[in-house]
């Protein structure tokens, strides 16, 4: 539509779009500047369209060349983490700069899966599958770093995976 009638459509696509990153560069990374007044020393969270981790990290670094950026993916090209890229076997979005990350690391699904459950049950936080990945690799990150200040982004809410099965697990 937007190539027949470009007066009246637009195709934004996220995965190429450079303002998928910008506005992460623009308002994410400044306000996870400000809320830990200077004090971060580790930014993780996972690959999507790698708008967030591109825009965030290079704000990050555009204030504290030192701040480490660690990339998460899927441990497997099958997994069940909806939104998130297997780099490795994915179609890679344009945005995504490789050279970016410090460290890239996966996550199993079934460990984004515990962790969903895990922050519902203990603290009232009805997140998404990306978000449980991205809190598991920020506490596994946390029990190897002596001190620093770790931050990663809760980016996707419970609503769209309620019917999932791993909620009737115990």
């Amino acid at each position: 539509m937007a190539e027949a009638e470009p007066k009246t459509y637009a195709y934004l696509d996220q995965y190429s779009n450079d303002r998928n990153w910008g506005a992460h560069f623009e308002t994410t990374g400044p306000e996870i500047w400000e809320q830990t007044e200077g004090s971060v020393t580790h930014f993780i969270t996972g690959l999507g369209t790698s708008g967030t981790f591109t825009g965030v990290g290079r704000y990050l670094l555009s204030k504290n060349s030192r701040v480490r950026l660690i990339s998460v993916e899927p441990s497997s090209p099958l997994h069940g983490l909806e939104g998130m890229k297997h780099m490795a076997t994915a179609m890679v979005p344009s945005i995504y700069d490789p050279n970016l990350a410090d460290e890239a690391r996966t996550c199993p699904t079934e460990t984004a899966h515990a962790m969903v459950l895990k922050l519902a049950r203990e603290a009232g936080l009805l997140v998404g599958v990306s978000s449980g990945c991205n809190v598991a690799s920020g506490l596994k990150l946390s029990e190897e770093i002596d001190e620093g200040v770790i931050v990663t982004v809760l980016c996707d809410s419970a609503d769209k995976y309620l019917s999932e099965r791993f909620w009737e697990e115990e």
